[in-house]
């Protein structure tokens, strides 16, 4: 039973891609259509390299990605810019849904009293693009996407922090719920005091990596997530 010193978790925080959205592998799909656009050729060790090291920071802020596999600023924010062109052009081809139960799960969420903020690495022209294709753009209150947190995306906690100082849902960082598919959203939940950092498996990472990332729990989806919380009274 909750106690003062465990307060009901009433803001809860959800990553988007491969957490409540199944993109279908358009991140690779996406990046190998913009590295392409930027000299890179599909079949190099150059390509492939870039490939291991995008799926390996799997929900980490896209442009940290592309500085990290492009050096300077300018070919980090072109390849940025490029990757996020060629991702619009595939939402907006019909390659997106919702994760079986997702939208449910927020409004469950909803219907608990609890306040439900989605969050993203990508732009927000991306994660617009996103919430219009699944007509999820009045599902929740408060969307956030890096520049909303002053530009820094997981595994730092600005946007979980963003969602706690923007909504006003809370006035204590362990009334907040993460979940998310990557280590990276493990790692953001976790330093940003979350008391629940839940890790889900319909994405990038697995059971291991999310619990070495800090998981306090890992669910099969984020479908589960309202039944967790409502029956540990979280």
């Amino acid at each position: 039973m909750n106690t003062q010193n465990t307060p009901r978790t009433n803001l809860v925080v959800l990553d988007m891609a491969g957490t409540t959205v199944a993109d279908g592998g358009l991140v690779e799909q996406a990046f190998s259509a913009a590295a392409q656009r930027l000299g890179v050729e599909p079949g190099t060790p150059d390509h492939a390299a870039k490939l291991d090291y995008v799926r390996a920071t799997m929900g980490e802020s896209k442009i940290s990605v592309f500085r990290h596999l492009f050096g300077d600023e300018a070919g980090a924010q072109a390849a940025n810019k490029a990757f996020e062109e060629a991702y619009g052009e595939l939402v907006e081809a019909g390659r997106i849904a919702g994760i079986p139960g997702a939208r449910d799960a927020i409004e469950r969420l909803k219907e608990q009293g609890r306040t439900v903020v989605l969050t993203t690495g990508f732009a927000r022209v991306t994660q617009d693009a996103i919430l219009g294709a699944l007509g999820w753009q009045d599902l929740v209150p408060l969307t956030l996407c890096p520049a909303d947190a002053g530009g820094r995306g997981r595994p730092y906690p600005d946007m979980v922090l963003a969602a706690f100082l923007r909504t006003g849902a809370v006035d204590d960082v362990r009334q907040i719920a993460v979940a998310g598919d990557t280590s990276y959203d493990m790692l953001s939940g976790v330093r940003s005091g979350a008391r629940v950092v839940a890790g889900v498996l319909t994405g990038a990472h697995d059971r291991t990596q999310l619990s070495a990332a800090g998981a306090t729990h890992v669910l099969g989806s984020v479908a589960e997530l309202p039944v967790l919380l409502e029956e540990e009274d979280i």
